[in-house]
C-alpha cells in the first residue's frame, strides 16, 4: 500500500468510528432528526431480534421516539468494533461492514432517580455503511440481541 492509500484508509476508519458513535449518542439523547441524518436515503434498521421493528430510517425514528419514552435514562456502549471495507454486494470501493458488540443499560420511567439501571441488554450490531456525497452513512443497521436483564415481576404482576 502506498502512504496515500494508507492515509485514506485511516481517515475512513475514523469517519466510520464517528458514525457508529454518533448512532449511540443520537439514540441515547433522543435526537431523532440527527438519527435520521445518519442514514443513506434508502437506509433501514432492523430491531426485530430485540423485540422491535424493521423499516426505513424515518419509520424507525418514529418507533424509537415512542419506545424510548419508557427509558428516560439510556446509555449505549458500543465496543469491539471490527471494520471491513468493500464488504457489501454492490461494492465499488465505497462500502463497509462494521460488527460491534453493545451493552445498553437503561432505566424505566418512574424508577428511583439516581438508582442503578433496571433494564440492561447486550448483543451485537451489524452496520452496513455506504459512502455518499455527505460522507459515510448507514445503509442498514441490524441488532442481534444476545441477552437481557429486566426487573422480575411477581405472580401478582407487581
Amino acid at each position: 500500500m502506498t502512504q496515500r492509500v494508507e492515509l485514506a484508509t485511516v481517515l475512513d476508519r475514523l469517519a466510520v468510528d464517528e458514525l457508529v458513535t454518533d448512532y449511540a449518542v443520537t439514540v441515547d439523547d433522543g435526537d431523532w432528526a440527527a438519527y435520521r441524518a445518519l442514514f443513506a436515503p434508502d437506509g433501514r434498521a432492523d430491531y426485530r431480534a430485540a423485540g422491535g421493528e424493521e423499516g426505513g430510517a424515518e419509520e424507525i425514528a418514529r418507533w424509537l421516539t415512542r419506545t424510548m419514552e419508557l427509558f428516560p435514562m439510556r446509555q449505549h456502549l458500543i465496543v469491539n468494533r471490527r471494520v471491513g471495507f468493500g464488504r457489501l454486494d454492490r461494492d465499488v470501493g465505497d462500502t463497509a461492514l462494521v460488527r460491534a458488540d453493545y451493552i445498553n443499560p437503561m432505566r424505566f420511567t418512574g424508577a428511583a432517580d439516581g438508582g442503578a439501571p433496571d433494564f440492561v441488554c447486550g448483543g451485537r450490531y451489524a452496520f452496513e455503511l455506504v459512502r455518499t456525497s455527505l460522507g459515510w452513512r448507514m445503509h442498514r443497521v441490524t441488532v442481534h440481541e444476545k441477552w437481557r436483564r429486566a426487573p422480575q415481576r411477581s405472580a401478582t404482576g407487581v
